[in-house]
């Protein structure tokens, strides 16, 4: 697996409350063919996957459970922001160090906007202790 700093959401990113991604990735803007009258329309979650991976790196405490979510918006505020994905709900024995594969393994169909980021939402007491390193990758391991 080969994780870019510039594809990377959270590197070792504690998550003590509901929050986003420290990182957010701009996919870029889209471009107008010529002779066309507006930009082109993009979803990069259909034809070949681009893989993701999310990996818990300091185990958790306290919490109930946890939900992964990817958005998507226009702009790097997220000031409209579009889920396009959550997670299933991960209870705390689920999310133990090295736990992984917590969200789709490639970016999700309808991730047709240019930023793009993640966003984790605890239930339950908040945690003191909970790591988490996400990103996109050149590929994921598959045996294990």
């Amino acid at each position: 697996m080969i994780i870019d700093a510039t594809t990377l959401f959270s590197s070792a990113q504690a998550i003590t409350a509901t929050a986003s991604s420290t990182n957010i990735v701009d996919l870029g803007a889209t471009g107008t063919v010529y002779g066309a009258a507006a930009a082109i329309v993009r979803d990069i979650g259909r034809g070949a996957d681009v893989p993701l991976k999310c990996t818990v790196v300091e185990a958790f405490n306290n919490l109930t459970s946890l939900t992964i979510s990817v958005e998507t918006d226009d702009n790097a505020g997220f000031s409209s922001a579009q889920t396009v994905f959550t997670s299933p709900t991960y209870v705390l024995a689920d999310l133990a160090i090295g736990a992984r594969n917590l969200l789709p393994e490639s970016v999700p169909i309808g991730t047709n906007e240019r930023y793009m980021r993640l966003k984790y939402t605890l239930v339950g007491t908040a945690p003191t202790t909970g790591k988490i390193t996400a990103g996109v990758t050149a590929g994921n391991q598959t045996n294990g």
